[in-house]
C-alpha cells in the first residue's frame, strides 16, 4: 500500500473511531471546540482604572486606597525647553479609566499635562475616559464682564472635549452653570458633606454661617440648612481683580459665631476682609471654610495677621509647605467622596445620593 492510501486509510478509521455510538450509555458531553473564541465577562469589559498627573498625586493615591484599586502606571516627564513628555505604561484597551488632576499653580502646566495624558489613553484605546478636576482653573473666568475678554472656562471646557474626555467630575465649581460649557456629561460634587461634618462635630455656640457675596448664597444656604444655622450675607465690591472692598453685613451677627463659608482662597484678601467687617459688627468670633486653597501671593500672612480663629480647607489643592506649616489652616480629604463618585459613576448608579 502506497503513502497515500495509507494515509487515506488512516483518516477513515479515525472519522468512524468519532462517529461511533457510545456503547456504554453515558450521555456525551460536547468539548468545546479549539477555535472557539473564549466570550469575555463583564468584568473583564468594565475594568476601573485609575490615573493621575502631578498636579495631586497624593489625593489620587488616597481615592485608590479607598477603592482598594492601584494607581495606574504612567511615565511624565519633560524636555529641555519645558515641553512636556507623557506614556501610559500599561494596557488600558476597553478600559474605564478616570484621570484624577485638579488645573491648580501651576495652572497652565498642569492643564497641558492633562491634555497630553487625555489623548494618550484615547489612542491606547480606553473605552471610556473621565477626567476628575477637584479644582478647575479659570472657573472664575466664565462669563463677558469687560469688553474684549475671554470666556475662559467654556474654552477650557471645549479644550478638554476635543482632547478625549467622554466625561468629567468635578468639585464645588465657582459657578454651577460652567457644567453647560461641557458638550460632555458633567457631575458636579459638592465638599459640603465633608465641611458639614467637621462643624457638627465642633458645636459653635450660636453659628451664624456667612456668605462672603450675593454669588455664594445658594452655597451658604444649604449649608446653613444642614446646619440649622441662619445666615447672613456680607455685600461687596470689587474694584479689580484679586482687589475687594467690603461694603455693608446683611443680617444680624451680633453675639455670634459667625462661619464664613466660599468655595476658593485665592489671596484671601475679601476673607481677611469679610472676617474683619463681622467682628465689627459684633461677631464674637469668626471661623471660615472653604472647598479649594488656592492661597496666592500674600494669602498666607493675611491669614496669620488676620483676626480668623481657623480657615478649613479640603485637599482638592495640595498645600504649599508653608501653608502646612500655618497653625490657622486646616485640611480635611475629600477622597472618600470622590472616590464614593467614581464607583457610582462606573456602576451606573446614582450620584446624588451621596448628597442625599
Amino acid at each position: 500500500m502506497d503513502a497515500a492510501a495509507k494515509l487515506s486509510t488512516e483518516a477513515t478509521v479515525a472519522e468512524t473511531v468519532q462517529a461511533a455510538p457510545d456503547v456504554s450509555g453515558a450521555k456525551a458531553v460536547e468539548q468545546p471546540k479549539s477555535d472557539k473564541k473564549p466570550v469575555p465577562s463583564r468584568r473583564d469589559e468594565d475594568k476601573l482604572r485609575i490615573f493621575c498627573g502631578t498636579a495631586n498625586p497624593a489625593l489620587a493615591k488616597e481615592v485608590c486606597d479607598f477603592l482598594g484599586l492601584p494607581m495606574g502606571q504612567i511615565f511624565l516627564t519633560q524636555f529641555s525647553d519645558g515641553e512636556i513628555y507623557a506614556q501610559v505604561l500599561e494596557n488600558v484597551r476597553g478600559a474605564d479609566v478616570f484621570l484624577i488632576q485638579p488645573t491648580c499653580d501651576p495652572v497652565s502646566h498642569n492643564l497641558m499635562q492633562l491634555l497630553l495624558i487625555i489623548d494618550a489613553l484615547k489612542r491606547a484605546s480606553a473605552r471610556r475616559i473621565t477626567v476628575v478636576i477637584p479644582y478647575f482653573g479659570y472657573a472664575r473666568q466664565d462669563r463677558k464682564d469687560k469688553p474684549r475678554v475671554p470666556i475662559s472656562s467654556k474654552l477650557v471646557a471645549d479644550i478638554l472635549t476635543t482632547a478625549g474626555a467622554n466625561r468629567a467630575l468635578m468639585v464645588d465649581l465657582h459657578a454651577p452653570q460652567i457644567q453647560g460649557f461641557f458638550n460632555i456629561p458633567v457631575d458636579h460634587l459638592f465638599a459640603s458633606p465633608v465641611l458639614v461634618d467637621h462643624f457638627r462635630k465642633l458645636n459653635l455656640p450660636n453659628l451664624t454661617v456667612v456668605s462672603p457675596d450675593a454669588g455664594g448664597v445658594e452655597r451658604a444656604r444649604f449649608f446653613a440648612k444642614k446646619m440649622g444655622a441662619p445666615m447672613a450675607i456680607v455685600d461687596k465690591r470689587r474694584t479689580e481683580i484679586n482687589v475687594t472692598e467690603v461694603m455693608n453685613v446683611i443680617g444680624d451677627v451680633r453675639g455670634r459665631s459667625c462661619l464664613i463659608l466660599d468655595d476658593i482662597v485665592d489671596t484671601a484678601g475679601t476673607l481677611v476682609k469679610t472676617a474683619q467687617a463681622l467682628l465689627d459688627n459684633g461677631a464674637t468670633s469668626v471661623s471660615a471654610c472653604a472647598s479649594h486653597a488656592v492661597l496666592s501671593g500674600p494669602a498666607l500672612e493675611r491669614i496669620s495677621n488676620s483676626n480668623l480663629k481657623e480657615l478649613i480647607v479640603t485637599n482638592t489643592i495640595p498645600l504649599s509647605e508653608a501653608g502646612q506649616k500655618e497653625p490657622k489652616i486646616k485640611v480635611l480629604s475629600i477622597a472618600g467622596l470622590i472616590a464614593r463618585a467614581i464607583q457610582s459613576i462606573h456602576e451606573e448608579t446614582s450620584v446624588s445620593k451621596l448628597f442625599s
